[in-house]
């Protein structure tokens, strides 16, 4: 009952992070587009302190949307706000983050190959780490150098791979993403806290009280705005990313993790420039076609080899792996989960409903066991059944064999 509750908090807190993720991120592409898409206003909404307007349809209907350059004349009785879908996002995320790598640390979060942290040191490391890197955000932000975009970055990104490396070196695989993912999140989320919303609170004030505004306070907001954004396709693709384990298994995944960040920023950078009618399909097209480069680099080139040699030799030199052998292992190490009656404490029924009950099961599976526990090795999790490296290899044999047996036959 414990893991079947635990698996229930799971997906609500899950289900909440990603709807409110949607809105927060939707927000976010929509100002971003609306406030580069703004157009000289005519003279006379420019007299009343109109800075930019656009005209847009949609659902069946005309909206006419006016920026001021200061403020109203008069504050509106009702002015709609956009802060909690960055609350709610940050806050069952932390939830879903604390559920997961610290409530589950044993599973996702330690790695007894990379260091001996006891688990409250690992929760320690992992949470300190997470402060200290949203502090050290703040002070960049602080300093001269957020005037200049280009360098920002860069520093920001080197930042980023400085703590994707040291969470690498410490943690599960598993884990070093969705940690670069919190630090994240928390930066855009301490910006909507401690920057955006005080900005607008003043504004308000400011206009309430029938004073001219500082422009600074709403540049500043507007400018971790332009942060946030660049921000959010990165931070979708780390909120997926468990899904695709050769990118974070990779010997350098912490590496190919900052590239994936650089290429997500270089591409909502096209779009950014589009909405202000600059269109460099050149930024779009670089993007992409670095994506795929980064996606070959990191491809098991060497999977296909043993294949290949197999095959060259007719199959004579192959080392044969019988087929109790194999399902002696995979028993062993995988059957306790991808069961149809699983006897993990973990699990009340098989994840993604993934059984291995019978050697026939592994044959149908035989690609997704060789991707996950030979090439990728993050199956077991966490290898808490301690599958060898020996173990591995002799199920790699197996499986080489029976695709050339599969083959033979077709």
């Amino acid at each position: 009952m414990e893991n079947y509750l635990i698996e229930v908090a799971h997906l609500v807190l899950r289900y909440f992070h990603v709807i409110a993720g949607i809105a927060w991120i939707g927000a976010s592409f929509y100002f971003a587009w609306l406030d580069n898409s703004l157009e000289t206003p005519p003279k006379e909404k420019a007299d009343k302190g109109i800075s930019g307007d656009l005209w847009a349809i949609h659902g069946g209907g005309f909206y006419e949307v006016a920026k001021y350059k200061n403020g109203p004349e008069h504050m509106p009785t009702t002015l709609h706000w956009f802060k909690w879908e960055a609350y709610t996002t940050w806050i069952t995320g932390t939830l879903l983050f604390s559920l997961l790598y610290y409530v589950g640390a044993d599973v996702n979060l330690l790695d007894g190959s990379k260091s001996e942290l006891t688990k409250l040191a690992a929760i320690g490391t992992s949470f300190g780490s997470i402060a200290v890197g949203y502090v050290v955000y703040r002070a960049l932000c602080n300093s001269a150098l957020v005037k200049n975009g280009f360098l920002f970055a860069a520093i920001s990104v080197v930042l980023l791979g400085l703590w994707a490396w040291g969470f690498d070196q410490l943690f599960a695989d598993k884990a070093v993403y969705i940690h670069i993912g919190a630090l994240i999140g928390t930066c855009m989320a301490g910006n909507v806290y401690h920057i955006i919303m005080p900005g607008q609170r003043y504004l308000v004030k400011e206009v309430e009280a029938g004073r001219i505004p500082d422009p600074s306070v709403g540049l500043k907001a507007k400018l971790c705005s332009i942060h946030n954004n660049y921000a959010t396709l990165p931070i979708i693709f780390i909120m997926l990313s468990n899904h695709f384990s050769h990118t974070y298994t990779h010997q350098y995944g912490w590496l190919v993790l900052i590239a994936l960040i650089v290429i997500g920023m270089w591409i909502r950078h096209y779009f950014n420039l589009k909405h202000r009618h600059i269109n460099k399909p050149s930024v779009l097209i670089s993007g992409i076609a670095a994506f795929f480069v980064l996606m070959l680099a990191i491809a098991p080139w060497e999977s296909f080899a043993p294949r290949v040699a197999a095959t060259n030799e007719g199959g004579a030199d192959v080392v044969q792996i019988s087929d109790a052998q194999a399902w002696n292992i995979v028993e062993k190490h995988c059957t306790e989960c991808h069961s149809a009656t699983p006897t993990s404490a973990m699990f009340a029924s098989a994840p993604l409903g993934f059984t291995l009950d019978s050697i026939e099961a592994v044959e149908t599976q035989h690609e997704k066991i060789y991707s996950r526990a030979v090439l990728n090795k993050d199956m077991p999790l966490a290898n808490l059944t301690n599958m060898t490296e020996e173990e591995r290899e002799t199920l790699g044999v197996w499986i080489e064999n029976y695709r050339i047996k599969k083959a033979a036959k077709q």
